[in-house]
């Protein structure tokens, strides 16, 4: 019998301290042994001119998720994890969405439904609470971190999710006492409310008006406001999806302070900018999101953030949605205003290309940094290290081999999501993803999709070591 299921020889591998050359042994689905020569596997993969990175874990993204009526996702979570891997990532964290009015608990176990037997590799929850009455702080809260879902996201905007000053201090009070970590969309619900009536009053309503409507300031005011309750009740949170200099500032300030207050970012804030949406016909709703795309001063201001610290975690935020006129960005109110346009793009399969290609290849941060800022943050951050997003003995066998060289552009056709457009159409990138090991099994081989749904199992996390108040 073989000592070992798979031995992926003679490539180089990239952690996020260290970067060595080595033979990697994996047996039960998890690496065994690190050498400097491995033989006596039942299967050799040889990596050579190739650099083996952990899985990539993309912690912000939403499957199967309700959208609201006469609106459909564009992928669940065969698709969705199906695009995952063929981009390099072998594990997410996607979101239990509440709907107002019911239990917090009941939304997770339809969700678990949702996701059971579908996905082709691991996958967690995040909760996103939207009414958070006394029975939701009090009794479901705390029982739902405690079966593994220790963190959740809470909303500054949107009619069907914000949360007003007063509840976002009660949540966070809840994530304080039971060290949960609290994730914010931080953009100011009243003042996006104003500017849309006011853009709509003067006839301003195409696309490219929902960038408008929220400008960096909305962002970089709600980002001091959670900061400020955050500071009040003495709780670390997380502000996602940071578009630029000004929240950027905000959060710099914080730490400053003390203040124990994380960043994610995205893609779309390094490679798309607010003149994508102007495309006509309503072409430019392909590209709306929130926040939205900024400018090139926004681009620097990113970098600066994925350089210095300010940003711990790069995540898709994927939200996607069809180009299509019956439930997607095409719907008939879309016509009436910006409003009305699904919020949210489809960028899984294409986070680590862009990052690696517009950061690595263009010697703006080092291999290392980016293993850091696409895996072993997230999972450090959301409770699953060291099993997922390094590569050391008794980890998962979470490998991905990636060619720090090939040249490809990004085409829909080639992409396996389910929506039926990418927003980085004809992107050219640099950097690919030559083949994605979940649990010591090939998912995907130069483009092939080798998994089966129900290969990926869902991930009970820990409490996160960053969500401890004070110190």
């Amino acid at each position: 019998m073989a000592e070992f299921d798979l031995a992926i020889r003679n490539g180089t591998v990239v952690t996020a301290s260290d970067t060595i050359r080595c033979d990697i042994g994996v047996r039960g689905g998890r690496i065994v042994q690190l050498a400097e020569a491995i033989t006596g596997a039942a299967r050799e993969i040889d990596a050579s001119g190739l650099m083996v990175l952990p899985g990539g874990i993309d912690s912000h993204v939403h499957l199967d998720q309700d959208s609201g009526p006469e609106i459909r996702m564009a992928d669940g979570f065969e698709s969705g994890t199906r695009a995952a891997a063929a981009g390099g990532t072998t594990t997410v964290i996607a979101f239990a969405k509440q709907k107002k009015g019911t239990s917090l608990r009941a939304c997770v176990e339809a969700y678990h439904k949702k996701a059971e037997g579908k996905a082709l590799i691991d996958y967690g929850f995040h909760l996103i609470v939207s009414d958070p009455t006394p029975s939701v702080l009090n009794q479901e809260l705390p029982a739902l971190f405690g079966d593994g879902c220790t963190s959740f996201k809470v909303f500054m905007t949107y009619d069907d999710l914000v949360l007003n000053d007063r509840q976002l201090l009660d949540v966070f009070a809840v994530a304080r006492r039971e060290q949960a970590l609290v994730m914010v969309h931080a953009e100011g619900y009243d003042t996006i409310k104003y500017l849309t009536e006011k853009l709509e009053s003067e006839g301003k309503t195409a696309p490219y008006f929902h960038a408008v409507s929220r400008p960096q300031l909305i962002e970089r005011e709600a980002t001091h406001r959670a900061i400020s309750h955050a500071e009040l009740i003495d709780v670390p949170i997380m502000i996602v999806h940071v578009s630029g200099r000004e929240p950027m500032e905000q959060i710099r300030w914080a730490r400053q302070r003390g203040l124990k207050v994380y960043a994610e970012t995205c893609p779309q804030y390094i490679s798309l900018t607010a003149d994508d949406l102007k495309g006509e016909n309503l072409e430019g709703g392909k590209y709306v999101c929130s926040p939205p795309p900024r400018d090139e001063d926004s681009w620097n201001a990113i970098w600066e953030g994925l350089k210095d610290g300010t940003f711990q975690v790069f995540s898709s935020d994927h939200c996607p949605f069809f180009y299509d006129s019956t439930a997607g960005k095409l719907h008939p109110k879309a016509a009436q205003s910006f409003r009305y346009v699904p919020n949210g793009i489809p960028g899984i399969e294409t986070r680590m290309m862009i990052l690696w290609s517009e950061g690595v290849a263009r010697g703006r941060i080092s291999p290392n940094e980016f293993v850091a800022l696409t895996a072993t943050n997230h999972a450090r951050i959301y409770g699953l290290y060291p099993r997922k997003g390094t590569i050391a003995v008794g980890a998962d066998a979470d490998l991905v081999l990636w060619d720090p060289n090939r040249k490809e552009t990004i085409r829909q056709e080639a992409l396996h999501h389910g929506s039926d457009y990418t927003p980085w159409e004809g992107f050219a990138v640099t950097g690919w993803p030559v083949m994605t090991i979940a649990g010591g099994r090939i998912v995907v081989e130069e483009g092939k999709v080798l998994g089966q749904p129900g290969d990926g199992s869902f991930l009970r996390r820990d409490i996160s070591p960053y969500a401890r108040a004070g110190g």
